[in-house]
């Protein structure tokens, strides 16, 4: 018979909750015993007549358990168990092989064949169900254990929170990689990414946002470079074959990602896929009320030249992203030689930088903040120095940029606040005027949780008058997340501090979040101070004076070099004025003259 009986209307409303067996035999009166004893044990039953409808139905019903004749005409039961068992969906399904031989050879063809029971007629009606239910039962227990094998082994491989392979895929992908291109005489590119400044994201709006945007980063690699096929790494079938090219994408931990591309003809091609993640990488990101913009350090290391293994290429790539930070962020750079000795010098920095802080060999300097109307110094900006046992004076330029990488800069900053209270004291104990003392707080010591914890108690247990402390933040740290920062000032500000914006000008500051800001000093940028005697360097000085007056804010000129800058800087009425013209910053036992002195005459000179 050709007719195809599809579960009762009884049973298929409770489908959801019934398991659904595939009968095929060509006898009818065999399907309808079988059926009659299945729904009695609470089972749905399909029916097929023929092998070819039993590889229909399978695959359009998706049955729980197949049972199957052996003797059917055209396509045996044997062939269309060999054949389920071929596709994806058939691999594990319980199938029951039902036949009248009951000899060694056909009992063994029908395993082979790929049957998880074999049954011999006639058969027992009344335990069929019972045998069903057991295979079911075996078939469930076993599916759910390889489900966790499969969770297992994904949460073994892949990243559960962007979905990309991980370090252990990575290393694994990038060793076939490298052994492929060396039998096939092919080069290769490691990208080392690294975001900039993601820590100050995750402090400054919340790790759970943190983790929304590594996905969003993700995404856009993934999406970036979607013309590449990547390889799957459960397959180590894809993995061998010789032909490959392709992209490979992987989340390393924290903010460290990974591309390796495949069979690279020439660097122009890499540099354009670097363009490309850099371009995508450093658009906003939208996160509810918040469109951050995290931009990517690369670093990049092409096989063989340097590195013919992967943990040399990682290293090397991973140094040359070091050295694209060091330049600025935002960038790539490719591997060379030169890097290694740097990065070598980098890290005896570190280490030597760790040993100076506890061990006195750093000291601070102080520069005057000279008031233009009076002539009076009314502040001191202070400045941290190394001396080196060794190489001498060692520059800030050299050394701050390591403290701020490897988060020494937080240890550093609290060092200073607390040099600066132990100078202070002493000044007042000699009984100088009232003045300011500036310190500097980097973007990583301001994005830390507790920073005014740290400085209510700093001022409480110091005695000094918090008034006498102006904190200075660069323009670029606020701006990062203008709402979450206006809430950490004006924590600092009701503290009683004083607090100024370094390094305006740079930051490209909205002016609706500069009025909501409680800053008190706007300090104008050195480089603009430096190019007064352009037209465009004097457009922007006179602009941020004249947006500090409208604002109500007093203003610095810093890095003034030259009597021209002092004129006319002095002549626009700039507030406060500093610069190696005025003084270089002095030790602190110098301080109470400095106090003492006039800048009146050089201020105006021949009034």
């Amino acid at each position: 018979m050709n007719q195809v009986t599809i579960r009762s209307m009884s049973s298929r409303s409770q489908s959801a909750q019934r398991a659904k067996v595939l009968v095929s035999d060509d006898d009818f009166n065999v399907r309808l015993l079988t059926r009659q004893c299945l729904e009695a044990e609470g089972l749905d039953v399909v029916e097929a007549s023929s092998g070819p409808e039993a590889l229909d139905l399978f695959v359009r019903e998706r049955p729980d358990l197949i049972f199957l004749d052996v003797e059917m005409p055209g396509m045996d039961g044997l062939e269309v168990c060999r054949r389920i068992r071929g596709l994806p969906q058939g691999e594990t399904i319980p199938i029951m092989i039902v036949t009248g031989s009951d000899d060694r050879e056909s009992i063994d063809k029908g395993f082979e064949a790929g049957a998880t029971q074999y049954k011999t007629k006639p058969l027992n009606w009344s335990l069929l169900g019972r045998d069903v239910h057991y295979m079911l039962r075996a078939s469930n227990a076993f599916n759910a254990l390889k489900r966790q094998e499969d969770r297992l082994r994904y949460l073994a491989y892949y990243d559960p929170l962007t979905s990309l392979p991980n370090r252990r895929s990575f290393t694994e992908q990038l060793n076939r990689i490298l052994k492929r291109c060396q039998r096939n005489d092919t080069h290769a590119a490691l990208m080392f990414i690294d975001l900039d400044h993601f820590k100050r994201i995750n402090d400054s709006i919340g790790h759970g946002r943190g983790d929304r945007l590594l996905v969003e980063i993700a995404k856009r690699l993934t999406l970036e470079l979607r013309e590449d096929d990547a390889i799957n790494y459960f397959s180590d079938k894809n993995a061998a074959e010789d032909d490959y090219q392709g992209t490979e994408i992987a989340r390393l931990g924290g903010d460290e990602f990974t591309v390796v591309l495949s069979d690279v003809a020439d660097t122009l091609h890499v540099e354009r896929v670097a363009r490309r993640i850099l371009n995508s990488l450093s658009q906003p990101i939208a996160l509810q009320s918040h469109n951050p913009v995290v931009t990517p350090s690369i670093g990049i290391a092409i096989y063989p030249q340097d590195g013919c293994d992967p943990d040399s290429l990682v290293r090397n790539a991973d140094t040359a992203m070091y050295a694209a930070k060091a330049e600025g962020r935002a960038c790539y750079r490719f591997y060379n030689e030169k890097m290694n000795a740097q990065a070598v010098e980098q890290l005896k920095m570190e280490e030597e930088l760790r040993y100076a802080m506890g061990h006195d060999q750093l000291e601070l300097r102080y520069q005057p903040q000279v008031d233009s109307a009076s002539g009076a110094v009314v502040g001191l900006e202070a400045l941290v120095r190394w001396k080196h046992p060794e190489h001498g004076m060692v520059s800030p330029g050299e050394f701050i940029p390591v403290a701020e990488r490897t988060g020494q800069i937080v240890e550093l900053g609290e060092w200073v606040m607390h040099t600066v209270a132990k100078d202070c004291r002493h000044w007042d104990s000699l009984g100088l005027p009232d003045f300011r003392v500036s310190v500097n707080i980097s973007p990583l010591q301001f994005n830390q949780a507790g920073l005014a914890r740290f400085v209510r108690a700093f001022v409480e247990q110091s005695e000094m008058a918090p008034h006498r402390l102006e904190l200075e933040l660069t323009e670029s740290a606020i701006m990062t997340d203008a709402e979450t920062n206006i809430a950490k000032l004006r924590e600092l500000k009701d503290i009683g501090l004083e607090l100024a914006v370094d390094d305006f000008g740079t930051g490209y500051s909205s002016l609706s979040y500069l009025k909501r800001f409680p800053i008190d000093t706007l300090k104008i940028d050195q480089s603009f101070v430096a190019d007064l005697n352009s037209p465009d360097g004097a457009a922007i000085v006179d602009a941020i004076i004249a947006l500090a007056r409208t604002l109500k804010l007093r203003v610095i000129a810093e890095g003034i070099e030259t009597p021209e800058q002092l004129d006319y800087l002095v002549k626009l009425r700039c507030d406060l004025l500093q610069g190696y013209l005025l003084s270089t910053p002095v030790y602190p036992e110098e301080v109470p003259e400095l106090l003492r002195r006039n800048y009146l005459d050089q201020l105006y000179p021949g009034e």
